[in-house]
């Protein structure tokens, strides 16, 4: 626990309050978006289709449909992010989930709710704007930490929205879960609004500052950034194929299927609560010895530990592999956001992570669909060998392709120049471009 005095410090020093306010925002965040996940399908068959539509296909659209239109917007929002302001862009995206979320609650059909959710992809994207306001707040050599907590408010919420939005759903009808999932996107709005004093001042930072094009280009022509984005996405499709695959393989090794249910949910649960609670540790580890390792480790250690999985014949076996995949892959997500931070010049933050946004939504829309295909053509069991060799595969690339070196520190004086004035106790070494 940190005892009382440095606690003070810490939100005495603007990027760390920022960062605590983003963390207990994308915790309400996570909790709200998660907990409509498990019964979207179920709600689609409720409310029946008005043209006459398979009701499978629109269960598929309800869920790739967002994830397309995201695709499509994320680099715009980054883009805007960069030039009106980070902490805008987050009360966007939080601010205008609360209205969507509400709105799915008075559907009339289920063509209406995928129209919601295509329109949701278009002005969502909490992840990507807070990572952005953090990374352009927090010192480099700070980064891994700093997003190794974002992770654990999204992992968490991940981890707990479904529960609770079964249990509301349950009890209240599938409405109501619309209505707590909107309230606490509100929350989540105004704690930044209110808690979140961003240093933007859209006037000096239009000096010498690219074009949208200019900025993406920028960013694509910085050494290692073009590779750590596509170990992003290959890390994306990877986790996210066994989405429709998992569901389908647990009652081949469960003895009683009356519990398939609880036992699918105990495994996701479990996986990722050991992601959020190890990616923390490997935030603050890539701080000390570097993230391209704890990246690379981690994605090689991922993959291998799915292997095992291919012969599994218990329950149990499948849980424990799963929990320990869990902690290996909770290294991905914060070095790989770091090494973003590192290898980009200040300033740039929203068009950095909103190009990661939009590469990882491509990875969601098209991992499931692959999923499906391999259970179909080559069976349950061989699509975790899949899974191992694209994680294998990836951290080689990694270990081969990145650049071996992280940005050494900047003097003060450039520091002094990029951010105002220091806080007491707030570190002033800041981390260049890689060359």
């Amino acid at each position: 626990m940190m005892p009382l005095h440095r606690l003070k410090t810490a939100l005495n020093t603007p990027w760390q309050r920022t960062l605590y306010i983003m963390f207990f925002a994308q915790l309400l965040t996570a909790v709200g978006f998660s907990s409509i996940f498990p019964f979207l399908p179920l709600y689609i068959h409720e409310l029946g289709s008005s043209t006459g539509t398979s009701l499978e296909l629109l269960s598929g659209l309800v869920y790739s449909g967002q994830a397309f239109t995201m695709m499509l917007t994320a680099p715009l929002w980054g883009a805007l992010a960069d030039r009106y302001g980070r902490k805008l862009m987050v009360e966007r995206a939080m601010f205008g989930g609360t209205v969507i979320l509400l709105l799915m609650a008075f559907c009339r059909s289920a063509e209406d709710l995928v129209i919601l959710r295509a329109i949701q992809g278009l002005i969502t994207g909490t992840v990507a704007a807070a990572n952005a306001l953090v990374a352009a707040m927090a010192p480099r050599e700070h980064s891994g930490y700093a997003m190794g907590l974002l992770q654990v408010g999204q992992g968490a919420g991940v981890a707990l929205g479904p529960m609770v939005g079964g249990v509301i759903a349950d009890s209240y009808g599938y409405s109501a879960a619309f209505y707590v999932t909107s309230l606490l996107l509100l929350l989540g709005g105004l704690l930044v609004l209110f808690g979140v004093k961003e240093p933007f001042d859209p006037r000096a930072k239009a000096k010498g500052r690219p074009s949208v094009l200019g900025g993406w280009r920028e960013i694509l022509a910085s050494p290692g950034v073009p590779v750590n984005y596509s170990l992003g996405f290959l890390s994306s499709l990877a986790r996210n194929m066994l989405l429709p695959i998992l569901p389908l393989f647990i009652p081949l090794v469960l003895a009683s299927t009356q519990s398939v249910n609880t036992f699918t949910g105990l495994v996701v649960g479990v996986s990722s609560g050991t992601t959020t609670l190890s990616s923390i540790y490997f935030g603050r580890l890539g701080d000390r010895i570097g993230h391209r390792k704890v990246l690379v480790t981690s994605l090689i250690a991922g993959g291998l530990l799915y292997i095992p999985q291919i012969w599994v014949n218990a329950a149990w076996q499948i849980l424990i592999l799963q929990a320990v995949i869990g902690v290996a892959l909770g290294g991905v997500i914060p070095s790989y956001s770091a090494l973003l931070a590192r290898y980009t010049r200040p300033g740039l933050e929203g068009a950095v992570y909103g190009l990661d946004n939009a590469i990882g939504s491509g990875a969601r829309a098209l991992a499931p669909m692959l999923g499906s295909a391999v259970a179909v053509w080559l069976g349950l069991r061989p699509a975790f060998a899949i899974t191992a060799v694209v994680l294998v595969l990836a951290g080689l690339a990694g270990s081969a392709l990145l650049p071996q070196r992280e940005m050494p520190p900047a003097p003060a004086s450039e520091r002094t120049a990029l951010k105002p004035a220091r806080t007491p106790g707030e570190p002033t070494a800041l981390h260049q471009r890689a060359r």
